[in-house]
């Protein structure tokens, strides 16, 4: 042990640098060797224990607290188990650019008498999935690690962050003392790319902006609209771009849940001139570049990472509102442009999705479902999906209003995420209305978060598609032509386990059931769950008549 006499002891002292870096909440499961931490953090004014019942459902709410805020968001874990639980959630984080700080234990480093008991080599485990990783061999550098933690969890990309305090260390002495919050901007595009970018524009017939997670800031998505605005240059987005810029606007040509193949692909085909903003390779690709394709325009925070389907012309690399916003200033609309090809592919896909909303079959037609929950959420509302093949159908015919009101995962594409993510968004924002929507698979993943979230004492809706399978993967299979095999399951009776977590239960029975539910649980505070039957039968016949109703519209 330290010495005990001097300075302040290393847990308050890290305490200390989490409330000076503005530090709300830490969700997690502690265990023996946080419990110095523990200690010190129950004495905090500003910062608040949630205890969630598993390190993922931790993780996922931390990485969710800070793909709506910017702010890092904070997860404990012990050693061992506890810190390979987060892994699934530190690359989620990671993939997904959502600024997350990962704490786990350790056994002392410097004294132990427990052999090599629940030991792992945790730093060098999440190296290859974080911005940084680093244990804590001494506590007068505290300070200074948790803010490098900090500043790289919310620097351009952000991501994933760790520290490990062993037992000892926590327990040490110490006269150091926490740092401030530096003050940074990112940097500006350089004139002579955006003049480049403009010109490129000016000279284009067919001009068309892609969307992606990069995006999906504050300011870039009000910088977008007025470019879109002068302009008149349509739109379209990734899945993490959705309501970047609201999608009842008229200009706006669809979401690319797929990389080939659907209604908006068509209006790509047609473009001369891509200007792609934001683009994350870790996203399905929106489209692909042939040699002999039009002119693609990177506008990012980060230079393009060239693959066989990606190798821009022209880069714009700098703070992305920023960039637009010189673009805006600069460029002349040309009188030449010609959108109408473009305006009449969406507007055939939307005649086309209306036609099949109209199914009010039961078990509920997914179409059908992402119509409906449109019509009950309100403008600001928060949906959360799951993976699954209910996550196409949402990103293509879900319409985004606002920025990150449509939270899905096409990065790392992971299950269990929904629930966890809907909880922190109810936290974040109270009074707005949130629904997860999980496949039966994915929401048994993370379920025993239920119990959390009834704790918690949240307003949230669970809405869980339920097709006794892994729905996504047992399409694959059958469209690849493969036996049905090895994907189908039991489940248990939703509504009673809803109940008994203390949460309230509801089961659909019809098409117009389900309506009436779903107004029903957004009216009535409290944790609803809501099974719901869905038929997911036609999923390859639809996703691949797109083309020929297209043709046939047009």
């Amino acid at each position: 042990m330290a010495d005990s006499g001097a300075g302040k002891k290393a847990s308050d002292l890290f305490i200390e640098c989490l409330e000076e870096e503005g530090c709300e909440y830490i969700f997690g499961v502690p265990g023996e060797e946080n419990l110095d931490f523990l200690d010190s953090l129950s004495r905090s004014k500003k910062i608040k224990l949630i205890l969630t019942r598993h390190e993922q459902g931790a993780g996922f709410m931390a990485a969710t607290y800070g793909r709506h805020t910017g702010k890092t968001g904070v997860c404990l874990a012990t050693l061992g188990p506890g810190a390979t639980n987060f892994v699934t959630a530190a690359a989620y984080a990671q993939l997904g650019g959502m600024p997350m700080l990962m704490i786990t234990g350790q056994k002392p480093i410097k004294k132990s008498k427990q052999g090599r008991f629940q030991i792992l080599d945790v730093v060098a485990m999440m190296g290859p999935i974080t911005k940084y990783a680093h244990q804590m061999a001494s506590s007068d550098n505290i300070p200074s690690r948790v803010r490098e933690a900090f500043r790289l969890a919310e620097e351009e990309k952000p991501g994933a962050t760790h520290i490990e305090l062993p037992e000892d260390i926590a327990d040490e002495h110490t006269d150091a003392r926490p740092l401030k919050r530096s003050i940074s901007r990112r940097p500006s595009a350089d004139p002579k790319a955006v003049r480049m970018a403009v010109q490129a524009l000016e000279k284009a017939k067919k001009p068309i902006l892609v969307i992606g997670a990069g995006a999906n800031r504050t300011m870039t998505g009000r910088m977008l609209l007025q470019f879109v605005e002068k302009t008149g240059i349509p739109f379209l987005t990734t899945q993490l771009g959705k309501g970047v810029v609201d999608e009842r606007h008229p200009k706006f040509l669809g979401c690319a849940a797929l990389s080939a193949g659907d209604f908006v692909h068509r209006a790509v085909q047609d473009s001369d001139c891509i200007v792609n903003i934001g683009h994350d390779v870790i996203e399905k690709p929106p489209f692909f570049m042939a040699p002999d394709g039009p002119t693609v325009i990177h506008l990012s925070t980060r230079s393009a990472e060239v693959d066989p389907v990606y190798f821009p012309h022209i880069e714009v690399i700098g703070d992305i509102a920023n960039a637009i916003w010189q673009m805006k200033e600069d460029i002349v609309p040309s009188g030449s442009w010609n959108f109408d090809k473009m305006i009449g592919y969406r507007k055939a896909e939307v005649e086309h999705t209306a036609g099949l909303a109209k199914d009010e079959r039961f078990p509920i037609f997914p179409p059908h479902l992402v119509q409906e929950v449109r019509a009950v959420m309100p403008d600001d509302g928060i949906i959360c999906l799951d993976n699954g093949v209910y996550k196409i159908w949402f990103a293509r015919g879900y319409t985004a209003y606002r920025p990150n009101t449509v939270l899905l995962d096409n990065a790392l594409a992971t299950m269990g995420a929904g629930l966890p993510s809907a909880m922190m968004s109810s936290m974040v924002y109270p009074d707005r209305k949130v629904m997860a929507i999980c496949g039966d698979g994915g929401f048994m993943m993370n379920s025993q978060e239920m119990e959390t979230a009834v704790r918690l004492k949240l307003n949230i809706t669970v809405l869980i598609l339920r097709d006794d399978s892994y729905g996504m993967i047992r399409w694959k299979q059958a469209n690849m032509g493969f036996d049905d095999f090895g994907l189908t399951y039991g489940n248990p009776d939703f509504v009673k386990y809803a109940e008994s977590y203390g949460a309230i239960g509801h089961r659909v029975e019809s098409a117009a059931h389900l309506k009436e539910l779903l107004q029903h649980c957004l009216d009535t505070p409290g944790v609803h769950l809501i099974d719901c039957p869905v038929d997911y039968s036609e999923n390859d016949q639809i996703l691949n008549k797109d083309i020929k109703d297209l043709s046939k519209a047009l």
